[in-house]
């Protein structure tokens, strides 16, 4: 992530609301894409110090507080592009659900910015008018108080549990399933991960998915959940997957190595941009790139650990695993040349 600043000089971040150097109003301006303060007009829009153009909040922000974006003053829409993304959001009558909303917009609004920066497409029918048959992106945040929730991904749907937003609740399953991390950010770039399959692997490369992750149909998905939940991880798998998860079935070792993959992107980015290394995280040099994820990562656990802490980056980079994060990483180049 980076930084941004305020019209008087003052430190913005990605999820700011106000500077708190000046007290000034601040959002993410559609315009530039960046977080900037903003003027408030005689009519109450807001006009971006930085580009000088009129846009108003989104109506999850004015509403419920939950997002930091502005809408172009001219369009349609009373919702942000990623709020809109929503098909489901949690009843805010019910006790902390206005909270847990709170944290899974933070975490979506970060991975979705990540995600587009990358170059990596968002498919909306309310951004495009039609998906042209491509699976369209959409969120719901459903509670698991009311019924049974599986968090998950079935054709462009994402589903997320919002007990993952509370603390103790996701504490309690990472020990339970023996993670090395779970968080909200984390939950979002696996399931993401399954999307990008479906958008990009499945219609353009799937032979070449196969020969690398192996063969989604045999077993099937469902077979191959029914032995992990069973016997667990197959023996040695730091010699070929990113985690005991991804050894379950095809499609759940590209979700974890996207996830990987964009975890190695964020912090090569955020270090760059705070000038802790002169590395990019624009897929001109994945080796250079993996290589000051792994130096910065054994700096930032000791730094944990210092405190008690778990690891920032607990992956083993195999020879296998690395293989299959070009693989990732040739996808977003292969976009470069021909958008998708």
């Amino acid at each position: 992530m980076r930084s941004f600043y305020c019209q008087c000089g003052g430190t913005l971040f990605f999820g700011s609301v106000q500077c708190v150097a000046c007290s000034r109003p601040t959002a993410m301006c559609p315009h530039c894409n960046a977080v900037r303060s903003m003027a408030v007009a005689d009519d109450g829009s807001l006009v971006c110090d930085h580009c000088h153009r009129e846009c108003r909040m989104c109506s999850n922000a004015t509403q419920h507080a939950v997002c930091n974006r502005g809408v172009d003053a001219a369009s349609e829409h009373t919702l942000c592009r990623y709020c809109r993304l929503n098909s489901v959001v949690p009843d805010l009558s019910v006790g902390d659900n206005l909270l847990k909303w709170q944290r899974l917009e933070a975490a979506k609004h970060r991975v979705l910015f990540d995600i587009e920066r990358v170059g990596l497409p968002i498919v909306s029918e309310t951004e495009n008018g039609s998906a042209d048959g491509r699976p369209v992106l959409q969120f719901e945040f459903r509670s698991s108080a009311v019924k049974p929730v599986s968090t998950g991904h079935a054709d462009g749907l994402i589903t997320i549990d919002i007990a993952e937003a509370d603390s103790v609740h996701r504490e309690q399953t990472r020990v339970e399933f023996g993670e090395p991390q779970r968080t909200l950010v984390g939950h979002f770039r696996h399931e993401l991960g399954h999307y990008y399959w479906q958008l990009l692997v499945e219609p353009n490369c799937l032979d070449d998915f196969r020969s690398l992750f192996g063969d989604e149909r045999k077993p099937t998905y469902a077979e191959a959940q029914k032995r992990y939940y069973a016997d667990g991880a197959i023996p040695d798998w730091q010699d070929r997957f990113i985690s005991a998860y991804s050894t379950m079935h095809p499609w759940e070792d590209f979700a974890e190595t996207f996830a990987g993959y964009m975890d190695i992107v964020a912090v090569v980015e955020t270090a760059r941009h705070f000038d802790r290394t002169r590395v990019t995280a624009d897929g001109s040099d994945f080796n250079q790139m993996l290589t000051a994820y792994r130096d910065i990562g054994i700096v930032a656990n000791e730094f944990n650990r210092d405190m008690g802490l778990l690891d920032l980056v607990p992956e083993i980079h195999s020879e296998a695993v690395v293989e299959k994060l070009k693989f990732i990483d040739n996808l977003r180049l292969a976009l470069q040349k021909e958008p998708v």
